[in-house]
C-alpha cells in the first residue's frame, strides 16, 4: 500500500507490512555535528511553559494532588478534550479534561483507588464503588483468589517485596511511532490478518485468549481514534508532516496512560524516528529549526505532566511521584552508522528550553562510538540538570538489536516486538535469615517457610550456611514465580493492556522479569563469615535475632574480586533456580 503521505520517503519493507525499524533504517539521516544549530524557546513556549508551572505550584499547594477524576473509570476516550492553553499548544493532549486531574483506573483494584482517593479526601462515587465492589472483578480480586497460603506468608513477611498485585504492571512499550507511520486504518487491517490467522487451528485454551486479545486490540485502536477526534484530528490516516507525526504518535501514548497505571509507562524509542519527518519538513521549507524545537518542547512538556493516583505509600516506597516516561535517545545502528540525529538534540535541548526535570526520563543510549558532539552535548548536560540516565548501547545493542527501548530504568526490549512481565524482588538477604533460623521470621518468630534444621552453632560455618541457604532458596523461587505467574494471568484477564498490545506485532516474546533485593547484604554476609568470625546471637527460645562480627572482611561494591566473586554465584545460582519453574505463557 501506499499513503500520498509517504511522498519523498524511500521505499522498503515497511511499504508493505509494519516495520518501523526497516522505515527508520531506510530513511534516517545520521547526525555527527554539535549542538550549535538548536533555537532557543520561542515566546509561546515560554508562556505555556509559565503556565504549566503555574498549575505546578497550585498542585503543591493542594498537597502533592491537584484534582481528581472520581466518577469516571478512565479508558481511552472516556474523558472530554482537555487544554492547557488551547491557542499556544502545539502538540494537544491531556489524561482527563483538565491539566493534572488525575484520573482513575479501578479494574487494576478498586481498593487501591479508593485508598488513594481517602489520602486526599476524596471518595469514588457511590455508582463506580457499587459496580467494582459488587459486579466486575478487579485485577487485585483475581490475584488474591488465587493466591496459596505460602505465597500470602512470604508477601506479609516481605520476604519477596514489591509485587505488581495491587498496582499495573507496567514495563510494556507500545510501538507509538506505528500511529503515526501507518494511520489507525492501517493497522486495524493489519490486526484483522492477524485475527483471521488464528480461525483455522484447533482451537485450544491459548487461541481462545488470543483470538480474545486481538478483538479487544482491534476495539482499542478504534476507541484511539474517537480519543483523537474529541481533539479535532483524524489519525485514521498517516501524519502528513512532522507536527502530526509527533502528535499521532502522542496520541498513542496518550491512550496508552489513559487505560493503564503501570509501574513504567515509557515512551520507547521516537526521537530518531520523529527526525524523519522533521528532515524532510525542513528541507522542503515548510520548517524552521525555531518550529522544529517548539513541537518538541511542547510534546515533552505534556509529557512532564503526566500523572497517576496512586497511594502515598507507593510515592514513598518509590521516592516522589513517578512514571517514568523513559525515552532513549542515540546508539548506534548494527550497520554502523549513528542513530543519532538532531532531533536526538533537540529532544536533549528540552532541559534547556523548559529546565531540568525527572521526567521524561532520557535515557541516552551510550556507545564509544557515538558523535564527538553528541558526547559533548549530553556531558555538558549531564553536568547542567543531572537529568540523563546513561545506558551501554554496545553491551545491549549485540544482543537486543538497533531498535530497543528502555521499559522503566534498564529493561531493554525490542519495540513493538517483545513485552516484560514485571516481577518486583526476592528478598534474599531475608532468605539468609530464615535459612539460619530454619524457615523461622526473626522477627515475629512465626514459621514462614517449610520448617528446615536452623543452623544451632555459636559462628557460622560458611560452607554450612551456603548450604542451607541454597535449599532456602528453591523455597523462595517457586513461591516467587507461582506468585507472578497468578499476577500475571490475572492482570491479562482483568486488565489488559490492550492499546499497548495492538501497538505490537502479533508474535511477541514475552520475558518474565525478576529481581533480587539485598544483594550487596547477602554477599558481604557470606564474605564475612568466610573472612571474618560471625557469632550467633540467640533469644530465649533459640531464634537467630543478631550477629557480631569479629574482624574485617572485603565488601561488596569496592572492585574486591573475593566478595564480587560471591555475589556472582548467588545471582547464578538463583538465577538457575528461577529458570527451573514452569511460567505463565512460558
Amino acid at each position: 500500500m501506499k499513503f500520498e503521505e509517504w511522498n519523498n520517503f524511500n521505499s522498503g519493507a515497511w511499504e508493505n507490512e509494519v516495520n518501523v525499524r526497516d522505515f527508520i533504517q531506510k530513511n534516517y539521516t545520521p547526525y555527527e555535528g554539535d549542538a550549535s544549530f538548536l533555537a532557543d524557546a520561542t515566546e509561546r513556549t515560554q508562556k505555556l511553559w509559565d503556565e504549566v508551572l503555574e498549575l505546578y505550584k497550585k498542585e503543591r499547594e493542594a498537597g502533592g494532588v491537584l484534582a481528581i477524576s472520581n466518577d469516571i473509570a478512565s479508558t481511552i476516550s472516556s474523558h472530554e478534550a482537555g487544554y492547557i492553553d488551547q491557542k499556544l499548544e502545539q502538540i494537544v493532549g491531556l489524561q482527563t479534561e483538565e491539566p493534572l486531574k488525575r484520573a482513575i483506573m479501578p479494574n487494576g483494584g478498586i481498593r487501591i483507588v479508593e485508598k488513594s482517593c481517602s489520602a486526599y479526601d476524596q471518595k469514588i462515587s457511590d455508582k463506580l464503588a457499587d459496580v467494582y465492589h459488587n459486579y466486575r472483578r478487579t485485577h487485585n480480586d483475581g490475584v488474591f483468589t488465587a493466591y496459596t497460603p505460602e505465597i500470602r506468608a512470604a508477601r506479609s513477611s516481605h520476604l519477596i517485596t514489591g509485587l505488581p498485585d495491587g498496582y499495573g504492571r507496567g514495563r510494556i512499550i507500545g510501538d507509538y511511532r506505528r500511529v503515526a507511520l501507518y494511520g489507525i486504518d492501517f493497522l486495524i487491517e493489519e490486526k484483522k490478518k492477524d485475527l483471521e490467522s488464528l480461525a483455522h487451528a484447533s482451537i485450544t485454551e491459548d487461541l481462545v485468549r488470543a483470538r480474545e486479545e486481538h478483538f479487544d486490540q482491534i476495539s482499542a485502536l478504534e476507541e484511539l481514534k474517537v480519543m483523537a477526534q474529541k481533539y479535532g484530528f483524524d489519525i485514521s490516516k498517516p501524519a502528513k508532516n512532522a507536527k502530526e507525526a509527533v502528535q499521532w504518535t502522542y496520541f498513542g501514548y496518550l491512550g496508552a496512560i489513559k487505560e493503564q497505571n503501570g509501574a513504567a509507562m515509557s515512551l520507547g524509542r521516537t526521537a530518531t524516528f520523529l527526525d524523519i519527518y522533521f528532515e524532510r519538513d525542513i528541507k522542503s521549507g515548510v520548517l524552521t529549526e525555531e518550529a522544529a524545537q517548539e513541537i518538541m518542547d511542547h510534546f515533552v512538556m505534556k509529557l512532564r505532566m503526566v500523572r497517576f493516583l496512586r497511594t502515598p505509600e507507593y510515592d514513598e516506597l518509590f521516592s516522589g511521584d513517578p512514571v517514568w516516561v523513559t525515552e532513549s535517545i542515540g546508539g548506534m545502528g548494527i550497520d554502523g552508522r549513528t542513530l543519532v540525529t538532531k532531533n536526538s538534540f533537540r529532544m536533549l535541548h528540552t532541559l534547556e528550553t523548559l529546565g531540568p526535570a525527572p521526567e521524561p526520563n532520557l535515557t541516552v543510549l551510550w556507545s564509544t562510538r557515538l558523535p564527538k558532539g553528541f558526547k559533548n552535548y549530553c556531558s555538558k548536560l549531564s553536568i547542567k540538570t543531572s537529568s540523563i540516565q546513561y545506558e551501554n548501547d554496545d553491551l545491549m545493542r549485540e544482543y537486543w538489536g538497533d531498535d530497543y527501548g528502555i521499559a522503566c530504568c534498564v529493561s531493554a526490549m525490542r519495540i513493538g516486538k517483545q513485552m516484560q512481565f514485571f516481577g518486583a524482588r526476592a528478598n534474599l538477604a531475608k532468605t539468609l535469615l530464615y535459612a539460619i533460623n530454619g524457615g523461622r521470621d526473626e522477627k515475629s518468630g512465626k514459621q514462614i517457610t517449610d520448617k528446615t534444621v536452623p543452623v544451632t552453632s555459636e559462628y557460622l560455618d560458611y560452607d554450612e550456611v551456603w548450604e542451607k541457604f541454597d535449599h532456602m532458596c528453591d523455597w523462595v523461587a517457586r513461591v516467587y514465580i507461582n506468585a507472578l505467574n497468578i499476577i500475571h494471568y490475572m492482570h491479562d484477564k482483568y486488565c489488559y493492556e490492550k492499546l499497548e498490545m495492538a501497538l505490537h506485532d502479533k508474535e511477541i516474546l514475552r520475558t518474565m522479569a525478576c529481581g533480587i533485593a539485598g544483594l550487596s547484604i547477602v554477599a558481604d554476609s557470606f564474605s564475612a563469615m568466610k573472612y571474618a568470625k560471625v557469632k550467633v546471637i540467640r533469644d530465649a527460645t533459640g531464634l537467630a535475632v543478631d550477629y557480631k562480627v569479629e574482624g574485617d572482611f572485603p565488601k561488596y561494591g569496592n572492585d574486591d574480586d573475593r566478595v564480587d566473586s560471591i555475589a556472582v554465584e548467588i545471582v547464578k545460582m538463583f538465577m538457575n533456580k528461577l529458570k527451573q519453574q514452569p511460567t505463565y505463557r512460558n
